[in-house]
């Protein structure tokens, strides 16, 4: 089996780029596509943690779940003037991990849902108020997609303290 001799491995048969017929060298340059696999792979995974540190912002978000009734509170820039856009509507469904996270926020604009997806991370997001805590079962939301009127309704998820007893 002819196979040329990888640069890695070359000095220590003292041939350099010929080909060879050699059973160890064959083992040699798989060994050195393997390393060179490794390498690249931790290379690039350390390169994406230092971007997402770059970017995360830090800020503090309250916690809430799918059916939740939230408020975020969204930056917009339109040309040289920037305001905030209170965005009103049930989370639908959270997804992603780390600075990946993201949710989707549904609410009924003029008889029309519209949805949007804002990262966790945003540094466009100003704050987030939850209004009201929903009770539901699934961690995905997609039905109320299909769903008007009262049957989109979500019961409200209460709280018992236990210092009333």
């Amino acid at each position: 089996m002819v196979k040329e001799i990888c640069s890695t491995f070359a000095p220590l048969f003292a041939i350099s780029g010929k080909k060879f017929r050699c059973e160890p060298i064959r083992v040699a340059c798989e060994y050195c596509e393997e390393l060179n696999k490794n390498v690249f792979t931790q290379f690039t995974m350390d390169l994406i943690k230092v971007a997402e540190q770059a970017f995360a912002t830090g800020k503090e978000l309250p916690s809430f779940l799918p059916g939740d009734t939230i408020t975020v509170a969204y930056r917009i820039k339109e040309g040289n003037k920037e305001r905030i856009q209170q965005y009103r509507g049930v989370v639908i469904k959270i997804n992603g991990e780390g600075v990946k996270k993201r949710f989707t926020v549904r609410k009924n604009s003029d008889g029309i849902g519209v949805e949007r997806i804002f990262p966790m991370e945003s540094p466009f997001i100003d704050n987030i108020v939850i209004n009201k805590y929903g009770r539901v079962r699934r961690a995905k939301l997609y039905y109320l997609r299909g769903l008007t009127g009262k049957k989109a309704r979500i019961k409200e998820r209460r709280f018992v303290k236990k210092d009333a007893q």
